[in-house]
């Protein structure tokens, strides 16, 4: 017998709308293209991956009005980034409109070829920081752990590029005994993140061997994992895969969100099965152009996952990666859009905007200038709705303690 949600997805079906009430919407895929697929083989996961969009050949069938820009993008991508986009992402294109922000994300564009003086194939310096290969280790406590170089979907900026599907020649690949003896020999390592690649694309017994690995592993507290799966592929998170995760917790998964329409009714059910297997769910998105550099389609977009149950974390200034400055904002616009949601819509939702510091300095935090002075005396500071406001500083030194007491209640200035 089917669960309520899964009867819900049976009866919707999903077109991107241009309104954000539409995008409001929880929807099912729209199986149109694929109609002639089973029910059965549809939820199959490993079918989906089977039946990627991988071709132009396939994308031009898909999409009745692919742009010259896209196609000449698709004929290159096999160089740069391999072209691969799930049948359950493709259903959320619009076929007719090349402005789509879910063609944006995944079809490969022209405009990749085009490199800026400032741009990077490593614009984070992972392999600046990588002791061995496949791990990444840049802050004090903890690590990437890089566990394939394979996706469900490429992201046209993906800030892996150079390693993920292995389009560039990079020829990574992990030796997990190898990376797994590093963590073990590292004493100061507690937190460790999965990443890739995508490290749900593994099977559940691989899944299962490394989260048992790592929890066997005294100083490793706190185990991540970074996946787009539940967005691009929501079949795999299957009720036996979370039933195996129960098995380690404290385990936390972050997210790759960016727009509302990717949070179908079917990645709703992935994410509902997630959280009630007990396992904290964070969203990353990605600030780019086109696609969510707007603050209604931002609101939209917290407002949704907060009802999937997933919290807001990080919301990404494109990094600098090689090819993707037709996807980039200016960091103006973000701080506009961080602005204009402090305030505005529940605090709990509001993401942190960061830039991840080119070369491997780590992500800065980036917000809205709300102290507008700072002395010994007092704080000036500004709420969202411009108003300003003063509040006293209180000495640190306890030889000071006494003057504390003179200070007078904050007022509105």
């Amino acid at each position: 017998m089917k669960d309520p949600a899964t009867q819900e997805i049976t009866k919707a079906s999903q077109k991107v709308g241009n309104s954000t009430e539409d995008l409001k919407v929880f929807k099912a895929c729209n199986r149109e293209w694929w109609g002639a697929v089973s029910e059965e083989d549809w939820n199959d996961w490993r079918w989906q991956l089977k039946n990627r969009i991988q071709r132009l050949s396939q994308l031009e069938s898909f999409v009745s009005q692919l742009s010259e820009e896209e196609r000449n993008g698709a004929l290159l991508s096999g160089s740069k980034l391999a072209l691969g986009i799930t049948p359950h992402f493709a259903t959320l294109m619009d076929p007719s409109d090349s402005a789509c922000p879910i063609r944006r994300q995944v079809v490969p564009n022209i405009e990749e070829t085009q490199t800026s003086s400032w741009e990077m194939a490593d614009p984070c310096g992972e392999d600046s920081h990588s002791p061995v290969s496949g791990i990444v280790h840049r802050y004090p406590d903890r690590v990437l752990f890089l566990v394939t170089d394979r996706c469900a979907s490429y992201c046209r900026y993906c800030t892996r590029s150079r390693l993920v599907s292995n389009a560039s020649g990079y020829d990574f690949h992990p030796n997990l005994d190898r990376q797994l003896d590093y963590i073990r020999k590292t004493p100061q390592i507690r937190d460790v993140l999965l990443s890739g690649g995508d490290p749900l694309l593994l099977s559940d017994s691989k899944l299962e061997f490394l989260l048992k690995e790592l929890r066997s592993i005294p100083h490793v507290e706190f185990v991540r994992i970074g996946s787009r799966i539940p967005i691009f592929l929501p079949q795999r998170i299957t009720e036996s895969f979370c039933e195996m995760l129960r098995k380690f917790h404290p385990l936390f998964i972050s997210i790759h969100c960016n727009h509302p329409a990717e949070l179908t009714l079917e990645v709703k059910l992935a994410l509902t099965r997630l959280a009630d297997a007990g396992v904290p769910l964070g969203n990353q998105s990605v600030l780019l152009k086109g696609v969510n550099d707007d603050v209604d389609v931002m609101k939209v977009l917290i407002h949704k996952l907060l009802m999937c149950r997933v919290r807001p974390y990080y919301l990404y200034q494109c990094d600098l990666i090689a090819g993707s400055s037709h996807l980039r904002t200016s960091v103006r616009k973000g701080l506009e859009i961080m602005d204009q949601l402090r305030g505005h819509t529940t605090g709990y939702g509001i993401p942190q905007y960061v830039i991840d510091a080119p070369g491997g300095g780590g992500k800065v935090p980036v917000n809205p200038e709300y102290i507008l002075s700072h002395n010994d005396e007092r704080l000036v500071i500004r709420n969202f709705e411009g108003k300003i406001f003063e509040y006293p500083e209180i000495p640190d030194t306890c030889s000071e303690k006494k003057s504390c007491q003179n200070i007078s209640e904050a007022e509105l200035v």
